[in-house]
């Protein structure tokens, strides 16, 4: 495969910064309609709401993440086999353009089908979605040689303009929505999708090269000694194996993490005096906080691995770190819930929240750009994108799992469900340290050097 030669800019290929664009883009979109969404869903008033219960709104938000999800295992099926991760964004994109501007169109257009339009809407934002999400991740591990320590950095870097999007997503729209209604924060992600495409149809040639442009399934059968499709190999296997297991913590990590869009939302929205002086900062305001902390912590965190050199912790240990930070997010909104003590009339400080938030992050940046480094380092390459999409296909079900945990506040109350789900992550965090030498002995070699005492008997990958 030629890498373009297309210089460097921080020491990263300049590709990096054009799928950090399109990126960029592309993430604002997703934020600024899902900043939104369920306030959309639930608003009864002269905005032009749907008018729906809180329950109902929460249920189709937990639906629409997950599919959300999902179809990235579709798409990246796909893009492996048929077209290229790089036709696969440009038609994904073009779709999901389509879905935001049908979003936001007036309901004088739209009535008596208000509720069809939205929900072709989000059929084309989740169709156009499968196509774009995974393969986007998996050509910037394609920028980097099998190896190359410069990837988690990358990958973090990466998710920092997934960061930057989200951050200007939920006050663009949250204003926007604000002062002119709910149609024009989704015209404002209509708007920024196509950012996005510009941008990749315009800069793609000259910064990927050929990246992306044959299907993985094809360059791999090039690559075998027969010409055609292999069975996987033992340490393909046992590879395969590590991103499995992964998967299931993932799940219980974004499980927590996403009732940040749903419970968390209404949380600031109710229960939290958000006034500063005679200002009061607007609900939406509040999902802009973890990207506001990615934007700060993910170089400072990045520059901490490459500074840690030989002592750089694995995935699975870090992995075990974002399980405790989600801990200690929840344990901020326990401190919110007794502060209520029970009283719903009780407004807390919105201190627990921003804690919560930060702490959230800080798991975040160890878990999610982590393990898309991860599965770029462990995917055999015909399986490239169809593991990016197994890996946010564990996503998909914790969404689905938010949901049902935030639907079922009514019964339980805020206290019994922050708790459960710190008490949960503590759990999985233990797990995951004791099982780490195992994990890492399956990766063969493929995060680096192993500095364990077994490393002597651990098998070299054969293209090492």
């Amino acid at each position: 495969m030629s890498h373009n030669s297309s210089g460097t800019l921080l020491g990263h290929p300049k590709g990096l910064f054009l799928l950090f664009g399109t990126e960029l883009w592309e993430r604002f979109s997703y934020y600024a309609m899902r900043a939104i969404l369920v306030l959309y869903l639930t608003d009864k008033t002269i905005n032009g709401g749907l008018g729906w219960t809180t329950e109902e709104a929460l249920n189709l938000y937990g639906i629409y993440t997950g599919l959300v999800y999902f179809t990235p295992l579709i798409g990246g099926w796909i893009a492996d086999n048929i077209l290229g991760q790089r036709r696969s964004i440009i038609i994904g994109g073009v779709l999901m353009a389509i879905g935001q501007f049908t979003l936001a169109l007036p309901h004088s257009v739209v009535d008596p089908h208000a509720v069809s339009a939205f929900y072709i809407g989000l059929a084309f934002l989740i169709v156009g979605n499968g196509l774009f999400k995974p393969n986007i991740s998996t050509m910037v591990g394609d920028l980097y040689p099998e190896g190359d320590n410069r990837r988690d950095g990358a990958f973090t870097i990466f998710y920092m303009g997934i960061n930057i999007g989200s951050l200007l997503a939920g006050v663009i729209a949250g204003t926007a929505s604000a002062v002119y209604g709910w149609k024009a924060g989704f015209l404002c992600a209509g708007v920024g999708m196509l950012m996005s495409l510009l941008i990749q149809v315009f800069f793609a040639q000259r910064y990927l090269g050929d990246i992306g442009t044959v299907p993985a399934a094809v360059r791999d059968a090039e690559n075998n000694a027969s010409g055609k499709k292999e069975p996987l190999t033992k340490i393909e296997r046992d590879r395969l194996k590590v991103i499995l297991v992964m998967c299931t913590f993932v799940i219980v990590f974004w499980a927590g993490f996403e009732q940040a869009g749903g419970l968390m939302n209404i949380y600031s929205q109710e229960y939290t005096n958000r006034m500063i002086g005679n200002f009061e900062v607007p609900a939406a305001w509040f999902q802009s906080l973890n990207p506001f902390f990615i934007i700060i912590c993910a170089p400072i965190l990045a520059a901490l691995w490459v500074r840690m050199g030989k002592s750089e912790p694995n995935s699975p240990v870090k992995f075990a770190l974002a399980m405790f930070s989600l801990a200690l997010g929840f344990a901020c909104m326990i401190g919110a819930a007794l502060e209520q003590n029970g009283d719903v009339t009780v407004k807390t400080s919105m201190m627990w929240l921003v804690g919560a938030y930060f702490f959230h992050t800080i798991g975040e940046l160890c878990l999610s750009p982590i393990g898309l480094s991860m599965v770029t380092k462990l995917a055999p390459l015909r399986l490239a994108s169809l593991m990016m999409g197994a890996w946010f296909g564990a996503n998909a079900i914790a969404n689905y799992i938010a949901g049902v945990v935030g639907a079922s506040i009514g019964e339980a109350g805020p206290l019994a469900i922050f708790s459960g789900i710190a008490i949960t992550a503590v759990i999985a965090g233990v797990l995951l340290l004791l099982f780490s030498n195992k994990l890492i002995s399956w990766m063969h070699g493929a995060e680096g050097a192993v500095d364990n005492d077994d490393s002597d008997t651990k098998p070299q990958p054969a293209n090492a």
